[in-house]
């Protein structure tokens, strides 16, 4: 409430020759509670935030000696790599199967709905190792040994994009169903064909719909690549380990991972807001 009205003089209601009775003055509620319980709570985050700063156990000086090494920097090199690979290729893929799950044939549904289920269905480690170890199902590809044409690397995208391009096809088909019908209906009363009614005009007006769940796909898959290490790819977290390995200072190398890991979703996170923003102009949602 704006303070000039609390403190406006109170305006007298009684009619003439009575006494004067001053209006009650109009006071905000004190929030003790809630101002004692925010206190506690900042008084427990400093003695947490001092606690992990001054514990020796931390090793704080070898985590700043190995931040920056190069082994370090190059496995966070490939994680990024594989990050931006595996959205690029899972939103095609994705949105690919959302025009099937779209579709009114109802064969390209049914062939959509099964790849979504079958992918969400299965665990991310799962699907890493089965295509890791494909080799004792078809040993031999168009004449190529499939363990020379697998590499490490080239398994880890395959598998985290089919994973992610179920979620990435029901992120896009959620913000495609988010477009008023009378958009459509518009388009097609103009002669546009269906290419040019998802390109022009669907797609524009569900990327508000579709940012906000694609951005956090985006922080999720950087922090999931951090899976293939289990199949021997020297991303982010393998690379620490193989230091850890050979110095046997666990803690300190892995919150030098987790630093960079904090580090970067947070300008990612930093990047999605403004994304978000572009797209939401014009909308009451726009901030």
């Amino acid at each position: 409430m704006p303070s000039d009205i609390l403190d406006a003089p109170a305006v007298s209601a009684a009619p003439p020759g009575e006494p004067d009775r001053a209006a009650p003055r109009i006071v905000p509620r004190r929030r003790t509670g809630q101002w004692a319980s925010a206190a506690v709570l900042l008084a427990l985050l400093a003695l947490a935030l001092v606690s992990v700063v001054r514990n020796p156990a931390f090793q704080w000086d070898v985590v700043a000696d190995y931040f920056l090494t190069s082994a370090v920097l190059r496995g966070l090199g490939l994680t990024l790599w594989l990050t931006a690979v595996v959205m690029a290729l899972g939103f095609a893929l994705g949105t690919l199967l959302a025009v099937l799950r779209l579709s009114a044939n109802p064969v390209l549904r049914g062939i959509g709905w099964g790849y979504v289920w079958l992918f969400r269905s299965m665990p991310i480690l799962v699907q890493l190792l089965f295509w890791f170890n494909i080799g004792a199902l078809y040993p031999v590809v168009l004449g190529v040994r499939t363990v020379d044409l697998l590499s490490p690397v080239a398994v880890a995208v395959i598998g985290l994009t089919l994973h992610e391009a179920a979620y990435a096809a029901e992120v896009v088909r959620g913000g495609v169903l988010s477009v008023d019908k009378g958009q459509l209906e518009a388009a097609q009363a103009l002669g546009l064909g269906a290419g040019r009614r998802l390109r022009r005009i669907v797609l524009p007006q569900a990327m508000r719909s579709i940012v906000p769940p694609a951005g956090n796909m985006l922080i999720g898959t950087l922090k999931g690549t951090s899976i293939v290490s289990v199949i021997a790819v020297q991303d982010l977290l393998y690379s620490v380990q193989l230091v850890y390995h050979r110095t046997y200072q666990v803690i300190p190398l892995l919150l030098v991972a987790t630093l960079w890991y904090v580090l970067v979703t947070s300008v990612l996170s930093v990047g999605q807001r403004h994304v978000e923003r572009h797209y939401a102009r014009g909308t009451a949602g726009a901030r």
